[in-house]
């Protein structure tokens, strides 16, 4: 019976996207205008794009701005997040800090770095960064402090070594906190970098959506965006949620 109840939430999770496409033929059709093309039209300039190789190259591009930028924030945050977690005085001196910078617009941000560093791939990766690692510390400082002080005094008791007190005891605790961290720090990332780019960049999809909006091209658009969205649900699909099975497995053991 469970296992009929997983095939059949399978069934429905796969026919998400298709059904969604099925929509936006039907609006497109209804709607029969040059600024709403039809999935077909988009998918067939996304091959266009990427026989010339422009589509490729922005992807590379916006990943590895992505990438650089997730890395740096979830290194600070989770060390500023543990730190703020087990130092009460830490956390009440800076916590002004923390609320500065999860409420601060991103924008105003991007335009600082750009302004005091110049239109530089360096300035983009640090206002990323900047405006993700206050999420990511968050977050982090919730963790550290819901752990459980029971098994830490049990296994100081039991004079457990510090290297496997952490892999046994600490680290799996918070490990739903770094994947939590991790996905809703990834939604935020791929929208961030697509912004500045349109602000200043040398290329990615975000400049070159900003290109294709000065010229009206609602079909380059959505070319770029279907597949900048394709490599974040497979991401998701093929990194973020095998990860989670393998790292979380234990809770449902």
């Amino acid at each position: 019976m469970g296992k009929q109840r997983v095939d059949r939430s399978s069934w429905i999770e796969a026919a998400s996207l298709p059904l969604l496409l099925l929509v936006w033929q039907l609006l497109a059709m209804l709607a029969d205008h040059r600024l709403f093309p039809t999935p077909f039209e988009v998918f067939r300039e996304i091959w266009h794009l990427a026989t010339e190789r422009y589509l490729l190259e922005d992807l590379g591009k916006t990943l590895g701005r992505a990438a650089l930028a997730f890395v740096a924030s979830m290194t600070i945050g989770i060390a500023i997040g543990g730190a703020l977690g087990r130092a009460r005085t830490l956390d009440r001196l800076f916590s002004s800090w923390i609320l500065i910078g999860l409420n601060i617009p991103a924008i105003v941000v991007a335009i600082a770095c750009y302004i005091w560093l110049g239109l530089s791939e360096f300035a983009l990766i640090l206002a990323v960064t900047i405006n993700k690692t206050p999420l990511v510390a968050v977050t982090m400082r919730e963790g550290v402090r819901a752990l459980d002080t029971g098994l830490t005094e049990l296994a100081q008791a039991y004079r457990v070594p510090f290297l496997r007190r952490m892999r046994l005891f600490l680290v799996p605790q918070l490990m739903p906190f770094v994947l939590t961290s991790a996905r809703t720090g990834l939604s935020l990332i791929w929208k961030i970098v697509l912004v500045f780019e349109v602000l200043g960049s040398d290329g990615g999809v975000g400049f070159r959506i900003g290109v294709y909006f000065q010229n009206f091209d609602i079909t380059g658009i959505l070319a770029y965006t279907l597949a900048f969205m394709a490599v974040v649900i497979a991401f998701e699909y093929f990194v973020m949620r095998p990860l989670e099975r393998r790292v979380l497995g234990w809770r449902q053991a």
